[in-house]
């Protein structure tokens, strides 16, 4: 399969070191072997596709420079890893420069990049924590809700508190998400609200209604979530007087 690619880095940017090599998607099977023929490469330089191979007796991974009888070499990885030493260079060059799967299969590890992405994530972590400590209750409840479901409304406040620092620790990235989401604690009312018998949500979740008079509220628009339904209807100059007398009848 011909695949256009960037033309190679200048060759005194070229590096001779060890380099490791990992399977990208959390993939780690016992042995997994990358495609080392039938590749191609666009050569900008030269204006057409060049064909490449890894083998094991040429210096070279360009077909066209091959010298003589060329022997096919395998690029195997195992347990998700591969470790090509300084000496293999046109083994390294063919992965770190010129294969097609290169960043869609398997990833060259740069332990740099790797340290700067860590840091990233420390740093989202604390921003989460720190998120965390400052939610009022009505608001931290509302995002454990996502979690926990309905097991919310029996926790006592240091229960809430501990799992709202667990999840802002171990999901930092969606809980940020959800305590800057405006909408998700109008949802939570809607939820208590059916908890507590306010309102009711019928069994096909298409309608809310009063639980007391069975009077419709609103109807559940197809293939919506019935409470993030609820939460803009509730944004609605209807449905904002029914949410005015819903927090009353929680309090």
């Amino acid at each position: 399969m011909a695949t256009k690619a960037k033309a190679a880095p200048a060759k005194n940017t070229w590096e001779i070191k060890d380099r490791n090599y990992y399977l990208l998607g959390n993939k780690s099977p016992i042995v997994h072997k990358l495609r080392s023929k039938g590749i191609f490469w666009f050569d900008e330089e030269k204006g057409f596709e060049r064909e490449l191979k890894f083998t094991t007796n040429q210096q070279s991974v360009f077909v066209d420079e091959f010298k003589g009888e060329a022997r096919l070499g395998h690029i195997i990885f195992r347990d998700g890893v591969l470790f090509v030493p300084r000496e293999k260079q046109t083994l390294q060059k063919l992965l770190s420069l010129y294969h097609p799967d290169l960043n869609k299969k398997y990833a060259e590890f740069n332990a740099e990049e790797e340290a700067a992405d860590e840091l990233d994530i420390i740093q989202m972590e604390i921003d989460a924590l720190m998120a965390a400590q400052n939610l009022d209750i009505e608001h931290a409840e509302a995002i454990v809700r996502v979690n926990v479901g309905s097991k919310v409304s029996q926790m006592t406040s240091s229960e809430l508190k501990r799992d709202l620092l667990v999840f802002a620790k171990r999901d930092p990235e969606l809980f940020l998400e959800l305590a800057n989401d405006e909408n998700i604690q109008v949802r939570n009312v809607g939820i208590k609200a059916v908890e507590n018998g306010i309102i009711k949500l019928a069994g096909d979740q298409r309608t809310f209604s009063w639980a007391s008079n069975g009077r419709k509220l609103m109807t559940v628009p197809f293939d919506e979530n019935p409470y993030s339904a609820l939460a803009a209807w509730f944004k609605t100059d209807e449905g904002v007087e029914v949410y005015q007398t819903i927090e009353k009848k929680l309090k």
